[in-house]
């Protein structure tokens, strides 16, 4: 998907739906509505309130601005692993302590979130 371009809230909801191989009605069900108003939603007609786009977006695992199309990060706060091999580089203490530095840093950064 193309998020620079304007994203349609129902093709993300038919992306999503599809991607967790739910069929309109058993998604319609959990969403205790009818199957029609869901359709309308992934045709774009009308648009689910925010009550319901923030539980679509607990069901879908992603971030609300993801399905507004607002990102193409579905989710942003999810913790990422990041592995780094210095390859037999020799480093020197200044790297080493700018090293730790960094890693201060983003678990502050991370503890802020939370």
């Amino acid at each position: 998907m193309d998020f620079e371009k304007d994203i349609k809230v129902g093709d993300i909801l038919k992306k999503l739906r599809e991607e967790k191989e739910l069929t309109q009605d058993s998604l319609s069900e959990i969403l205790n509505i009818k199957r029609q108003t869901y359709s309308a939603w992934e045709r774009s007609i009308s648009n689910p309130d925010i009550n319901t786009i923030v539980f679509l977006s607990k069901i879908f695992d992603c971030s609300v601005d993801y399905l507004l199309g607002k990102t193409d990060k579905r989710n942003p706060y999810e913790i990422q692993t990041i592995a780094a091999h210095h390859d037999g580089d020799v480093w020197t203490e200044e790297e080493l302590e700018d090293i730790e530095k960094f890693k201060e840093f983003v678990r502050s950064k991370r503890q802020t979130k939370e």
